[in-house]
């Protein structure tokens, strides 16, 4: 299960550090590259909802549980 978590959290930013790519590199063709950068954010977004969502069904199914911080530990 924390395998799952940490491969949809590279995804996240590995969309987030394509984005940031695109947005730097210089082109001619501004509307392709605002474009391409466009989808990187909105496929981060996506996978960032996609990740909440499995996080909470896992939750409720109860694959994952909730341990909190030990306090006075």
């Amino acid at each position: 299960m924390k395998w799952i978590i940490v491969v949809a959290l590279i995804a996240v930013l590995g969309a987030l550090a394509s984005a940031g790519v695109f947005m730097l590199r210089k082109t001619d063709d501004t509307r392709q590259r605002d474009m391409r950068m466009a989808r990187a954010l909105a496929l981060r977004v996506a996978l960032s909802v996609a990740l909440f969502l499995f996080i909470l069904l896992a939750w409720k199914m109860g694959w994952i549980s909730p341990r909190g911080i030990p306090a006075g530990a």
